[in-house]
């Protein structure tokens, strides 16, 4: 069997099969393989004997939003196989099909005798990371019962209850036990002379606290038919720029994954929403930052995002201040998770707050939105939670006292909390990480553009002159201390963070691209950033790295030292093109497409850094989100900046 793995995603629901339809349970690290809902594992063994052997693929899965593949008995040229079997698989909300055709190639009567071992182990996604950490489950308990089409799994931990029910049709000769807790379901198929017999294998998994009535999808097709439909919708109307196919091409891919990438969420009235997921296999779920940044790129052209994004961030926002002072009044959630160890507290996800960045680009999107639609609505609806967030950003942010927005390490969370939130991405050239706390620079750009936007809905919305009057102040004044304290004059350029004493942490990043996106810098400096930007040592030819090569620090396999990230880019090539530097703009867009031509039209979540001029093709990063919300968005942004040029 081969090492590949294969993504299946639809919803707050994903699966990662092998080449052959298995799960086999072992995977962990970079893409745990299984049936994954609202972040516990709820299949862990799905693997497909024929005749008591594993078949082999005669054509293994494609990647594709339906996991096809061909299997036949495995044997040499003088015994031709006796049977082929045609495998096709699909999630649907909450749930798994598979429709399984074994065709006879024997012109006598034949006997097959099919058995699918099938386990459920309900493991949260935190325990098969790559951190080798443990967590104890005191009291937890899995049960096995047969029914008469299947067996159904249960999974209890004090007030916790999971279930996964897999049901068969024509239903199963016997389930078997196997001496490990998974079970054995057991057919024995008469097949006449070339005939077929078909199997429709269902799988409904029930999370703790959903409650909703779902059903399992009859079949793969009318899952695709579906997805199919859902992709339609998000595509249908949108102009794509037919003298850049290529682009075109990246587009629709983008809105077809960010189709199967909505995850339900709640707004302030308990109203359901659908909103983008942060990504998948490890990530789907409600992001702030991700959800909110996906959102600004599709809004030219799907306002519906932002629509649902901004009430379901709404609802979640901080009221009160919570341990370690990471949730503060008026905070923007930076994660919500439903798994087990959220839920018990073993992990700090369920509602975390450990964002420097996600507060003011929700004041960024909701002003963008109401300038864009011209729905003022959602801003009066809205007021109170926008507010909110502003006073955060002024009071426990640290723009009043410190002058900018700050953050500091969360011990059991995240040392960085700005977009590169690895540990040690915040670092100076020579790759030395600040001590206390951090002023990133990024995020300085995000408020002021937010304090800004604010103050145009103020004005226009709320009809609150001297409120808009106050954030216009404050809006100016970041901006002059902002050149001030953050620019190097030796290098030309925006150090990368400041620490809590206020020196500059000097590595040369991607992040000043984001001060052109926000329009914080003066126009002279940032022509000048925008130029270095595109200098070999940033510029890899597939786009801007996240840090410059040549510095000790660079790593073109770091997640946040030297790597490529699509989204990153997107905000680069939209403030290069703010700032008139429109040949600059189509180097960084064309280098992106002509990376997503390469992967199928697809952008992942991040790229190595290494450059094209010695690597033909680009390099992809071990670890990546295969589907990505924001990277998914970003060739629109691309189109907002450079149009079909």
């Amino acid at each position: 069997m081969t090492d590949r793995h294969h993504l299946l995603v639809h919803g707050g629901t994903f699966a990662v099969v092998g080449d052959h339809g298995d799960i086999s349970g072992v995977r962990a690290g970079s893409s745990p393989d299984g049936l994954f809902v609202r972040d516990a594992r709820h299949l862990s063994r799905w693997q497909l004997t024929v005749d008591g052997a594993v078949p082999e693929a005669l054509t293994p899965v494609a990647d594709g939003d339906t996991a096809r593949c061909v299997l036949v008995p495995r044997g040499g040229r003088q015994e031709p196989p006796a049977y082929t079997l045609f495998r096709e698989q699909a999630v649907g909300d909450g749930s798994f099909v598979e429709s399984l055709r074994v065709t006879s190639n024997r012109p006598v009567p034949t006997t097959v005798r099919l058995a699918l071992t099938v386990d459920a182990d309900f493991t949260d996604q935190f325990e098969l990371r790559s951190d080798h950490r443990t967590y104890p489950k005191p009291g937890a308990t899995r049960a096995r019962q047969v029914m008469d089409d299947g067996v159904e799994f249960t999974y209890r931990r004090g007030e916790w209850r999971s279930c996964t029910t897999v049901t068969a049709e024509p239903k199963p000769d016997a389930v078997e036990e196997t001496g490990t807790g998974a079970r054995r379901l057991v057919w024995a198929l008469e097949l006449a002379p070339h005939g077929s017999a078909e199997l429709v294998l269902r799988v409904m998994a029930r999370p703790h606290g959903d409650r909703r009535a779902l059903r399992v999808p009859r079949s793969p097709a009318s899952v695709n038919e579906q997805l199919l439909a859902e992709e339609g919708r998000l595509v249908e109307g949108i102009a794509f720029p037919t003298g850049w196919p290529e682009l075109a091409a990246a587009c629709a891919r983008g809105l077809a994954d960010l189709a199967a990438l909505q995850v339900r969420a709640t707004g302030p009235d308990g109203e359901e929403l659908r909103v983008p997921a942060g990504g998948a296999p490890w990530f789907l779920t409600l992001l702030g930052r991700d959800a909110l940044l996906t959102s600004l790129f599709a809004l030219p052209y799907r306002p519906r995002l932002a629509a649902a994004t901004l009430p379901a961030l709404a609802a979640t926002q901080a009221t009160g201040t919570g341990s370690g002072a990471v949730a503060q009044p008026g905070k923007i959630v930076h994660e919500v998770r439903h798994g087990e160890l959220a839920h018990f507290g073993q992990v700090p996800y369920g509602r975390y707050y450990g964002s420097v960045d996600a507060t003011p680009l929700f004041l960024v999107l909701l002003g963008a939105y109401v300038e864009q639609t011209g729905d003022t609505a959602l801003a009066r609806r809205l007021e109170p939670h926008a507010r909110a967030a502003v006073g955060w950003m002024l009071d426990h942010g640290g723009l009043t006292s410190r002058g900018y927005l700050v953050y500091r390490a969360d011990q059991g969370g995240l040392a960085n909390q700005n977009w590169k939130d690895s540990p040690g991405a915040i670092c100076s050239a020579d790759g030395t990480r600040p001590g206390g706390p951090v002023m990133a620079a990024g995020a300085q750009g995000y408020a002021y553009d937010a304090l800004r936007r604010t103050a145009w809905v103020a004005r226009t919305v709320w009809a609150d002159e001297t409120y808009a009057a106050l954030l216009e102040q404050a809006a100016g004044d970041l901006r002059d201390r902002f050149q001030r304290d953050f620019w190097m004059e030796d290098r030309s350029f925006p150090a990368l963070a400041l620490d809590g004493h206020g020196r500059q942490v000097d590595a040369l990043a991607s992040d000043a691209g984001h001060l052109l996106w926000s329009g914080l810098l003066d126009k002279e400096y940032g022509e000048l950033v925008g130029r270095r930007l595109l200098e070999p040592d940033f510029f890899s030819g597939w786009g801007v790295r996240t840090l410059a090569a040549g510095q000790p620090a660079y790593h073109p396999l770091s997640y946040h030292r030297g790597s490529v990230w699509p989204h990153d880019n997107a905000l680069i090539t939209l403030g290069l093109a703010r700032y008139g530097l429109h040949d600059e703009a189509r180097s960084v867009a064309h280098g992106l497409v002509d990376a997503a031509t390469a992967t199928g039209h697809r952008l992942p979540e991040v790229l190595a850094g290494y450059g094209r001029d010695n690597h033909p093709e680009p390099v992809p990063y071990p670890h990546a989100c295969v589907r990505e919300s924001r990277s998914a968005a970003a060739p629109l942004a691309l189109l907002t900046a450079v149009g079909g040029a």
